[in-house]
Order: structure tokens, then sequence, then C-alpha cells
């Protein structure tokens, strides 16, 4: 088993499961300050809500809008989860079903460094997740100081008062990749250019910005979710098919409850899949790029085990031979009192 510094992975994240038209969510052990929600029974935008942009302020992951303000969405960020203004389909239409991916945020001061100051952020050194907003400077090589005290593994970039893509950094042979950059709202294949991320990897204090619109204009504002590698709680990498049926398995170090993959070809969707909504022989997921309902995998497709997953097709979405795909994993500790059952509903 691998170290790690985080006893109860359910205390920084979490999967729930709810039916629309409550008011409220009141069942984590934290604040949430970055809410993912996504319609299961029907197609529905997916509704990104954080504490730095704010409560009402609504982004999609499937779409290149700007964002918008919906008074009936994520009204508040709540000690023990989330409250909502109404039925509202994006997160809370009356009786349809829905599911909620949550993370803690923390500390909102004395974030120093880079040459782009974000204007509000959220940062927890201990899970190693930061949420920032910033105004680009429109100048290759600039720097945005993170706070986080280590390499970041996933840097999600969106722009904010007007259209574009989400800029998404990519893992190159398991470490971060300077240039290479995917489209969370496309079925794109992942490219390599220095004008996103300025052929520099991020490093334990800033990540670096290109001169690109959709992560550096002169005046853009922004939000970057960033996180870095926490052992057996978040590993970002990358991994190779084989075309088998007995596929690879990736060593994550921890039990995962929540995978965000994308294969690095193009025309293939983006994948999210947790323990909760499905589990070994039954998996479900959504794409992220796209509004469709759940969709269940097919039986087989992925094993989840107590220390990765295991890849059990032939589907080029998850296994093509020569094929690589970017892969990152939150997991469930196996150390302290977050021994949770896995149980699809």
């Amino acid at each position: 088993m691998a170290y790690t510094t985080i006893s109860k992975s359910s205390s920084f994240h979490n999967t729930t499961l709810y039916t629309g038209g409550a008011t409220d969510v009141s069942s984590l052990s934290f604040q949430p300050d970055f809410v993912w929600a996504k319609k299961r029974d029907g197609a529905e935008n997916h509704g990104l809500f954080d504490a730095v942009r704010g409560a009402t302020k609504t982004l999609n992951s499937n779409t290149a809008d700007a964002e918008s303000t919906r008074s009936g969405s994520l009204t508040s960020f709540d000690s023990d989860g989330w409250s909502m203004g109404g039925s509202d389909g994006i997160i809370s239409a009356s009786g349809s079903t829905y599911v909620g991916w949550t993370w803690k945020g923390g500390t909102t001061s004395g974030l120093s460094g880079g040459d782009i100051t974000p204007s509000s952020y959220s940062i927890n050194t201990t899970s190693k997740f930061g949420i920032y907003k910033y105004t680009g400077n429109g100048t290759s090589g600039a720097t945005v100081p993170h706070g986080l005290g280590d390499i970041p593994r996933l840097i999600i970039v969106k722009r904010l008062e007007t259209t574009g893509s989400w800029q998404v950094l990519g893992n190159g042979l398991g470490q971060p990749g300077a240039t290479s950059y995917g489209k969370l709202n496309s079925k794109d294949g992942f490219a390599s250019h220095s004008n996103r991320w300025n052929n520099t990897a991020p490093t334990t204090s800033v990540f670096s910005l290109g001169n690109s619109a959709e992560v550096n204009a002169s005046g853009g504002t922004y939000v970057a979710y960033v996180w870095c590698n926490v052992p057996g709680y978040f590993k970002g990498g990358l991994y190779q098919g084989n075309g088998n049926a007995n596929g690879t398995f990736v060593n994550t170090g921890g039990r995962p409850t929540l995978i965000l993959l994308k294969p690095n070809i193009a025309d293939k969707d983006w994948y999210l899949i947790d323990y909760k909504r499905g589990y070994n022989g039954d998996m479900k997921s959504f794409y992220p790029n796209a509004n469709a309902a759940e969709t269940a995998l097919g039986s087989g497709y992925i094993d989840l085990h107590s220390n990765g997953f295991k890849i059990k097709t032939t589907d080029n979405s998850f296994n093509g031979w020569g094929n690589s795909y970017q892969y990152w994993c939150w997991m469930q500790t196996l150390v302290g009192t977050n021994n949770v059952p896995c149980t699809a509903r």
C-alpha cells in the first residue's frame, strides 16, 4: 500500500447520488468548493459550480459556452453539501436522478508569486487541489502561482466571459506534458502547441501559460482547476492499449472512486466513471464532452481493484492496440476509516 497523507479521502472528495426537486444535499462531511453535477436519466448539460466564481455561476463541460447565471441552480456551498434554488434541469429537475462529484477547498488568502496573481482562489494543500480565477495578460510564458507545493498533474482551464473550449493539461509518458493539451468539450485527440502551456511543464509553485485566447488573452477572465498527485488519493497518468480482452492493468495505488479518461486519438469521447453508479461487470459512464444521459459501458469493460483498474475490452475507446490513454483517478485510501462499500445504485 502506498504511503498517503490522507487517511479518509471522503473528507476531501465524494460522489453523491440524489433525486432532483430537493432544496439541498446535506450528506457530505465537508463543504464542497467545487461541485460537478450531471443528470443521469436524460440528456442535459453538465453543470460545474465553484465557490471561487460564486454560487449560481454555471459552466458546462460539454460546451464552449461562456459562464451563465442560473438562479435556480446551486445557490450556496454549505458545511455539509450544497443548496439549490428550484427545479433547474442542470442540477435539480423534479423527479430526475443526478450525480454530484464534489471536492473540498481550503485557504483563500496568502498566495503569492508568478506573473499573474489570481483575483480569488481556494487551495487545499493536503489534497493538493486548487481553484483559481485569474485575468490573462496575453504574454507567452506568463506564470500563475498555485500554492500546492507539488507538480500539478491535471489542469483544466476555461475562459469565462466569452466562448472558448476547455483546455486540459496532458500527461506525456506519465509526466505532465509541457505542450500537450486536450479539449474537455470535444472528441478531438490531445494535440501539442506551445500557445497553451508555453512548452513549459508546471512546477511545484507555478503553472505556465502561452498566449492562446483560450488560456491567456489580455483582459480575459478564466477559471483553473488544478490537482497534484497524492499517493493513494489522486493520480494522473497514461497507459498503453494492447488490443486484447486481457487488457492493461493500471496501478494507481488505491481503489478508484472516480476516473476521468480520454483516448489520445481523435473522434473519441471523454469518460467519467465512478464506483457508486455501477461496479465491476456493470459500469456506467458519462461523456464530459456531451449532454447524453448515463450510459452502460457493457459487461466487463473495466474492473476496479484495491490498487487500480483493469481494462477488459478490445474497444478502441479504452484499449486499442498501440493507442495511448490519458487518465486521472481519484481513490479511496485503504487506511483509517475510509473503507466504504462499493455499492452500485
